[in-house]
């Protein structure tokens, strides 16, 4: 079966079943492995993606649930020349430790100011809630987003 997603910008045509997890079909179908596997029950927000601007946890998301919708992985937020905001941010404020859970707090955070372009600290404590970071860098993760929604804000 053919899915047909725009990933990254690019309309794409996956010949993957329909209800293989978004997950799988970005990291097996597409290559992009920037989205992480981490629990595969939607519980620690590693795989987490934008589907139409707003985070889903990819690994419980079907393909076929995306068809015709606006898929947003990792590599289609920024790149090594022109870094979006929030993954300069998470470089100014040493975010990441082991780095796994990355991509998916990038993802949760950009969906987060979507909705909320000047979330408070305890709105970013709700909204990145679902995504875990084993290493601890919470107040490192509250601090770059706040860093990045002013950034927006300004621009």
């Amino acid at each position: 079966m053919s899915v047909t997603v725009t990933v990254n910008g690019a309309i794409t045509s996956v010949d993957l079943p329909g209800e293989i997890p978004l997950l799988w079909a970005l990291r097996d179908g597409l290559n992009l492995t920037g989205t992480k596997y981490g629990c595969g029950v939607a519980a620690c927000g590693a795989c987490t993606v934008l589907v139409n601007g707003e985070a889903v946890r990819s690994c419980q998301t079907a393909l076929s649930d995306v068809e015709g919708q606006s898929v947003t992985t990792i590599e289609g937020l920024g790149t090594p020349a022109t870094l979006h905001v929030l993954q300069q941010v998470w470089i100014d404020h040493q975010v990441a430790q082991c780095g796994y859970c990355q991509s998916g707090q990038i993802m949760q955070a950009a969906g987060l100011l979507a909705a909320n372009p000047r979330p408070s600290p305890a709105e970013i404590d709700e909204a990145m809630s679902g995504n875990l970071c084993r290493c601890g860098t919470y107040p490192r993760i509250r601090a770059a987003v706040q860093d990045a929604a002013r950034k927006l804000s300004e621009a």
